[in-house]
């Protein structure tokens, strides 16, 4: 995949300030140089509610890579939906 088509990539990352999984997420996507949104739905019920439609579930991290929904720290499912 060529970094021009990483960066139009709509990667969400829904999280709390709390998780030590969602660090993980986040901390992956930096090193691969993946923009991402954070959402914190500790701070945010609209986004919780939205996060628990994808996913069905309240547990985080939940990763949404242009539509493909990734629930936890699974380094090998976001590196198959980023094309890594």
């Amino acid at each position: 995949m060529s970094k021009a088509s990483k960066k139009t990539q709509k990667v969400r990352v829904y999280s709390t300030s709390t998780c030590p999984w969602c660090v993980k997420t986040k901390e992956f996507l930096k090193a691969n140089n993946i923009k991402y949104e954070d959402v914190n739905v500790g701070a945010d019920e609209k986004a919780r509610n939205e996060m628990f439609e994808k996913s069905g579930q309240f547990g985080v991290p939940v990763t949404d890579v242009n539509g493909t929904i990734i629930v936890g720290y699974d380094k090998e499912a976001l590196k198959k939906a980023l094309g890594l």
